[in-house]
This record gives structure tokens, C-alpha cells and sequence, in this order.
């Protein structure tokens, strides 16, 4: 058993968790993962690692609950614990010192995000951050990324913090203005947001890499949830990722795949729901 050491709620169903598993801190990396299950014969569910403390031995894991399996994880408080915690698993990300780079966040994938800037602020790089959410109440760690990233841009669809509209309005300005453009960019975030950075970028040939996360379902190359198609090869976003070059990434084959799920996960939040009545 994993102990649960704190559980807060940042934003609307998203939860910060606190898991005290002292192996994994030690031997993580950025943008690798981890397998949780609840229970035995649970569902098994990745999550990112957004940040571990070797030195208490814990791990910060980020939960959306958006479907039965994450509602019932987010729900554990301490001093209860989570029957399993698996890895780290996937590949980390390489990080260089290459200059000036710019990580873009949506929604949750701010989460996902967050380990990676610090990684590259640390290797010396100039980091911008833009992170964007529908509302004021979905933008999350902007506080906590402005401690060690140069700038942070904050987008908002409803205009109610930071610039309205999506995350690719000031990141198109950037790319636009040669004293700020990038060596490279990282985005992570929903699958049409990374599509349409992938494609804003594309002209202009920066090197965008893509974390393909929100596919990704059991987490070992079992399942075959997260198989997608990357240069023309099959990969498996869990195994062989979960950041590949996002101009090689076939997209439309990935949003079709994601869709895959919806119905099943729909069926299965509405039963536990009823089954709390």
C-alpha cells in the first residue's frame, strides 16, 4: 500500500496527490509515468509524474476525474493509500540545453508539463510557458512555473485571466518575431491543441514534440489504446513514448482512436454515480 500524503483540490474535478513511494522518487525523470491501481482487479491507470521530493520520498501525481477510475482514485484521502504504484515507466525526455524553448500547457496537461520546463530550466535554457484553460478556475501551476521559468503566458477562452482566446495566439507571436523564436517547442495538452501547434509550427521548422499522454490506457503496450501511427510506423504511446516529434505524428488517426473510449467511460462514470445514490 502507497500511502496517501495530502490530496487538494486546484481546479474544478483536478486534484494535486501526494504519494509516498520513496523508489520511484528517487529514480524518476521528466516525463516519464506511473501505473495506479486502486484495488486488486482495479482499473490500471497512468499518470504523469509531475514532481517527486526524493528526500521525503514522495511523488506528485495530478488527477482529472473525468471517468470512473480517476473519480474513485481522487477520492482517497490520508491517511488511506493506493494499492499499487508502478515505475517510473516510458521514456524520458531528452533534455539539452539548446537555447531558447517554449513549452505550451492546456487544461491538465499544465500537470504534464510542469517537470519538463523545470527539467529544461535547469539544463540552462531560456523557457517560456504558455498554459491556457476555458477559465480563471482550470489555469493551474502558473505560480508554481513562474519560480523557475522566464516568462509565463497565461490564455483563457473566456478572457477571464490573461489573454482571450487559445494557446496558440501568443505562441504564433513568438514564432513571428525573430528575437523571441524558439529552438524548440514542447506541448502537451488535448490532442486537437497539440494538433494545431504541430501545424503552426510546421512552416517554420521549429522542432515540436508532442506528449501523447491523453491516449494512453494501460500503460505497457498490452492493450493496444494508445497504438498510433508516427513517420508512417505503428508505435505505442506508453512504450515507446509518450513524446514523439509532433510534425511526424498522423493526428487524425489519433483523435479517431481517442474517441474510442468515450462511450465506455460515459457507461461506467454514470453507473458509479448511481451507485453512490
Amino acid at each position: 500500500m502507497y500511502e496517501v500524503v495530502s490530496n487538494v483540490i486546484i481546479a474544478p474535478s483536478i486534484h494535486r496527490m501526494e504519494v509516498r513511494a520513496p523508489r520511484i522518487a528517487a529514480a524518476r525523470q521528466a516525463g516519464q509515468f506511473v501505473i495506479v491501481r486502486c484495488s486488486e482487479g482495479g482499473e490500471r491507470i497512468p499518470l504523469t509524474i509531475a514532481d517527486a521530493d526524493p528526500e521525503a520520498g514522495t511523488i506528485t501525481l495530478m488527477i482529472q476525474a473525468i471517468g470512473a477510475g480517476t473519480a474513485k482514485l481522487a477520492a482517497i484521502q490520508p491517511p488511506d493509500g493506493i494499492r499499487d504504484v508502478a515505475g517510473p515507466l516510458g521514456m524520458p525526455t531528452e533534455i539539452e540545453n539548446v537555447g531558447k524553448v517554449v513549452c505550451v500547457g492546456g487544461g491538465v496537461g499544465t500537470a504534464v508539463l510542469f517537470p519538463l520546463a523545470k527539467a529544461l530550466a535547469d539544463a540552462g535554457n531560456h523557457v517560456t510557458t504558455i498554459i491556457g484553460g476555458r477559465s480563471e478556475q482550470f489555469v493551474i501551476l502558473r505560480d508554481e512555473l513562474a519560480e523557475f521559468c522566464d516568462e509565463v503566458i497565461v490564455t483563457t477562452e473566456d478572457g477571464s485571466l490573461g489573454t482571450k482566446g487559445f494557446v496558440t495566439i501568443p505562441l504564433g507571436e513568438i514564432i513571428a518575431d525573430p528575437e523571441k523564436r524558439p529552438e524548440a517547442i514542447y506541448a502537451i495538452g488535448p490532442v486537437p491543441m497539440m494538433a494545431a501547434v504541430a501545424e503552426q509550427t510546421r512552416p517554420s521548422g521549429i522542432h515540436t514534440i508532442v506528449s501523447l499522454n491523453p491516449i494512453m490506457v494501460d500503460g505497457t503496450g498490452m492493450c493496444g489504446g494508445c497504438r498510433v501511427t508516427v513517420d508512417g510506423q505503428v508505435k505505442f504511446a506508453c512504450v515507446d513514448g509518450p513524446e514523439f516529434d509532433g510534425h511526424l505524428v498522423d493526428f487524425r488517426e489519433l483523435a479517431t482512436r481517442q474517441q474510442a473510449y468515450c462511450d465506455d467511460q460515459h457507461c461506467r462514470m454514470t453507473d458509479a454515480m448511481e451507485n453512490q445514490e
